[in-house]
């Protein structure tokens, strides 16, 4: 494909009208595993160059690596370690990772199991004597959110309003200032802005006042890498604070629509829980919640594929393309839940591997269990559902299913 072709497919992916099946045009893209955009951006499509690039030390998270940083981002703000590089990235990485898991934290996931389950059972049993249900706004979007807040020490009744701040964030990240109204821009910038600000006022609070949240626990731990500033602290609960109203949010929908669509597949689990574990991977793979890591940058020069990629460049991962390779995974396009040596790219991969990947994975393996379990013949309502404005974190908006036998509208 030409680079014309090629940019034609990518723009067609971005485009919402393809937001309900992208596959086909990851496909196309596929054909040239590397394609040079008309902005002189590189798309990486197939599983191997991306996983490839995933571990390369050549690649670069942080925007001051770029040639022409992307516009959504700003220059000025604290970043996340997911945007950073080693050694600033590792060390920001291990002083989270001590109070989120697996040393020094090992229970961190499996103690919250109770609280997960309840917060699961209470929502469903809010089901109860209706017909219709959207597993969005009534499940897939209250759970995980009121996970991520009692984990950071977030109050629940504020969530409301920062509600807001990441969806219009979100809604930034793509940002094309050939195509879209500045408007997307300012109140994506405004929101991360007030969102800073937020999370900075909570802060304030916790110096000095220990507690069992997140917050609290960074705010007053000295560990082996010292403290984290203030403004470290921030834009690390910024970063788990969107993961909780997204990433979570889309693979526990994305899960259910997948077993509405496989019926066969549902009732299955329904008469062996244990087999959530192998499904959730799959879906994982299959229908994963981020799709498009959009940019990263060359350190160097570089060639991928015999492809020269110039330094400073920005390379855009096409995650959900590399997970339907046929090269990598037989009849990828085939949703199995006994697939064997199912090494997806659902989380990412490298020292960038999804943070707070065991506790989503948990959430979901929850969540799907318990709507299988305790749901009364659900169908769905509308094929596809309508989906969420972003290409990058792909999901339904709406999922509205009926229970008891009722029939589709």
């Amino acid at each position: 494909m030409t680079t014309t072709e090629t940019t034609a497919t990518l723009r067609r992916i971005l485009d919402h009208s393809s937001r309900a099946d992208p596959y086909p045009l990851y496909a196309e893209l596929r054909e040239t595993p590397v394609a040079r955009q008309d902005d002189g951006s590189y798309v990486i499509s197939t599983y191997r160059e991306i996983a490839d690039l995933l571990h390369n030390p050549h690649l670069s998270s942080d925007t001051r690596s770029l040639c022409r940083p992307p516009a959504g981002i700003e220059a000025q703000a604290t970043p996340a370690f997911i945007n950073l590089d080693p050694p600033e990235h590792d060390r920001l990485r291990r002083m989270a990772m001590r109070h989120f898991g697996p040393p020094h934290t090992p229970r961190l996931v499996t103690g919250m199991e109770p609280a997960l389950e309840a917060i699961v059972g209470g929502l469903i049993d809010d089901f109860a004597g209706k017909e219709r249900i959207d597993i969005v706004d009534d499940f897939a979007y209250p759970f995980p959110v009121a996970v991520i807040c009692r984990l950071l020490g977030v109050p629940r009744e504020d969530e409301p309003k920062f509600h807001v701040w990441v969806d219009d964030l979100i809604n930034s990240i793509d940002y094309d200032p050939r195509t879209d109204p500045k408007e997307k821009l300012d109140k994506g910038q405004q929101a991360r802005r007030d969102l800073r600000e937020y999370l900075g006022g909570l802060l304030e609070h916790r110096h000095g006042h220990p507690g069992d949240d997140l917050l609290s626990r960074l705010a007053n731990d000295d560990g082996p890498d010292g403290r984290m500033t203030d403004e470290e602290i921030v834009a690390t609960a910024n970063l788990l604070l969107i993961a909780g109203h997204e990433t979570t949010v889309n693979l526990i929908t994305n899960g259910m629509l997948t077993l509405l669509r496989h019926p066969g597949v549902l009732e299955r689990l329904r008469g062996d829980l244990g087999l959530v574990v192998p499904l959730v991977e799959e879906l994982l793979r299959y229908e994963p919640p981020v799709h498009i890591i959009p940019w990263r940058a060359a350190y160097n020069d570089m060639t991928v594929a015999g492809t020269s990629i110039p330094k400073g460049s920005q390379i855009m991962l096409m995650l959900a393309s590399g997970n339907r390779d046929p090269d990598r995974f037989p009849d990828p396009d085939r949703f199995d839940p006994d697939r064997r040596d199912n090494q997806h790219l659902g989380f990412g991969s490298g020292i960038h591997l999804c943070f707070g990947g065991p506790l989503a994975r948990r959430e979901t393996q929850i969540a799907l269990t318990q709507l299988v379990r305790r749901l009364d013949r659900p169908t769905l309502v509308t094929d596809p559902p309508p989906y969420r404005r972003s290409p990058v974190l792909r999901g339904p908006v709406h999922l509205h299913v009926e229970q008891g036998g009722a029939q589709p509208a």
